[in-house]
């Protein structure tokens, strides 16, 4: 019974902050804000904290399957919230649809950034001491400064056979733990926003939903965790303000702009769409 209350307390106060206007409205503001000048707290943070290390196990568990995390524990709770309400599979297929639509959106950036890479990059190969003094000057490699290695040139290598041969790459790049991490921060927001509403209408809501509910809202706290370290520890201007930009266009063309066309056969509609006139029509049966 206590541990019942005490779920029904936090769900309430965590749905209650999700589901606020003002958070709602400025939520996307603060990630713009913290990604922009997030690198600036590389002045301050200690280089021999846990979380400077790249190995470290949030970011080789979490981090590096971000999306699939994301997919998870939002897909569980979009689909039991709403099939448990309106009763309805292919409605909570269709809700559903948002998740297909981001995750595509994911890959399709993942596809162009390659593209991208490898038409504006260049692979180097580092000629070591013995090879590069036997070089005439100004031959066959880049010069990258007084007592540095020459630098190879290698031509028709992609990004990924380069890095995987031990070479050194070179190149247009945006970050895509930042894009990755400002998306999913967003749509996470959006996903869970409806819930505070739900439960002020009286919606029924059990043990299970709330479960997923407060992982959801855990996920979203470790995401804006790990986008905040990697900012602090590991600054990449501007890759990461190019990356954390293309993460927002790609949630407000989503969720601002597509997704309030409303329900329709080519859109899946906003959030909250039909849930709450539901919950709300139970309440007035009551």
């Amino acid at each position: 019974m206590f541990l019942n209350s005490f779920l029904v307390v936090v769900t309430n106060l965590a749905a209650g902050l999700l589901g606020n206007a003002s958070f709602r409205r400025h939520f996307h503001l603060v990630l713009s804000g913290l990604v922009l000048f997030g690198p600036a707290l590389s002045l301050w943070v200690s280089h021999y904290s846990i979380f400077a290390n790249k190995s470290h196990y949030l970011y080789r568990k979490f981090l590096r399957s971000g999306w699939g995390w994301t997919c998870i524990f939002a897909g569980s709770f979009v689909f039991l919230l709403y099939f448990s309400v309106q009763r309805s599979l292919a409605l909570s297929l269709r809700h559903l649809s948002r998740l297909v639509t981001a995750g595509l959106l994911w890959v399709g950036f993942r596809r162009a950034l390659s593209l991208l890479e490898n038409a504006t990059g260049s692979c180097y190969e580092p000629l070591r001491a013995s090879l590069s003094g036997q070089l005439p000057q100004g031959l066959g490699g880049v010069g990258v400064g007084v007592g540095q290695p020459l630098l190879l040139l290698h031509e028709g290598e992609s990004k990924t056979s380069c890095l995987k041969s031990g070479m050194l790459w070179r190149g247009y790049e945006v970050s895509e733990d930042a894009f990755l991490l400002c998306l999913c921060c967003l749509l996470l927001a959006e996903e869970t926003a409806v819930f505070g509403p739900y439960l002020a209408l009286g919606g029924v809501s059990g043990a299970p939903l709330r479960l997923l509910f407060l992982f959801c809202v855990f996920l979203l706290g470790l995401w804006v965790f790990l986008l905040l370290c990697l900012l602090a520890h590991f600054p990449q201007f501007p890759t990461q303000l190019l990356g954390g930009a293309l993460g927002c266009l790609g949630w407000r063309s989503l969720y601002q702009g597509w997704y309030r066309l409303g329900p329709s056969w080519y859109c899946p509609g906003r959030p909250g769409v039909g849930l709450l006139t539901t919950a709300e029509k139970g309440r007035r049966n009551t």
